[in-house]
């Protein structure tokens, strides 16, 4: 069983059947706050949900954003740390893969461009043209663009994509098969977080000397 985790939006916990590519459970909060709080009981429900213990657990698939930087980071040791203490791989996925994914299995030929909410009135961009051995093609991004200008127009006229959709929240349960078919392909790749900008705490510098 796949146990996935995203924390870049909200925060959503699956479990997933590799043997099926069902998901078998989904508990996720929408709050973009308090991450901390919650991933505990999130996995915990899912766990109970699909009847299955953390030794049926086989991979965790670790959504990678792109998201805020304390958010996005929860659920990424969340998945590190469940992995690390059974021993078993850990499956990054771009956060805005899993969303494309939802959109291709209706459509598996559509291109378009997904944006989420990256605050500070911006939004962060990608974009998606159909999908190869079943995970989402993404052709550009993800970026960050201001809210006042429009996604479609800053990539249609490279991409040819014809639809903008912006996401509220990420499945976890498409993150877990899309985590399945890279396990299922042996194409795990070493993606690294996806956070786009600086965190907001700094390493504080060197104390002034002040002379007497």
């Amino acid at each position: 069983m796949i146990l996935a985790i995203d924390t870049s939006l909200g925060s959503a916990v699956a479990v997933v059947d590799p043997a099926t590519d069902v998901v078998l459970a989904e508990a996720s909060s929408e709050s973009a706050r308090g991450h901390a709080e919650v991933i505990g009981s999130l996995i915990e429900s899912a766990l109970e949900q699909a009847a299955v213990t953390p030794a049926g657990i086989t991979a965790v698939a670790a959504g990678m954003g792109p998201g805020p930087f304390t958010g996005l980071r929860i659920g990424i040791a969340a998945a590190r740390g469940f992995a690390a203490g059974r021993g078993i791989p850990v499956v990054p996925v771009a956060s805005h893969d899993a969303a494309a994914g939802e959109l291709l299995e209706r459509e598996p030929d559509a291109a378009f461009v997904i944006s989420t909410d990256a605050r500070r009135r911006e939004n962060a961009v990608s974009a998606y043209s159909g999908l190869a051995d079943g995970i989402p093609v993404r052709v550009a991004g993800p970026e960050l663009l201001p809210q006042t200008e429009d996604p479609l127009a800053h990539t249609a006229g490279r991409l040819g994509a014809a639809e903008h959709v912006h996401a509220t929240r990420i499945s976890a349960g498409a993150l877990g098969r899309i985590a399945h078919r890279l396990l299922s392909r042996d194409d795990v790749p070493a993606l690294a977080p996806l956070y786009l900008r600086a965190p907001d705490a700094k390493v504080p510098g060197a104390v002034k000397r002040v002379s007497t």
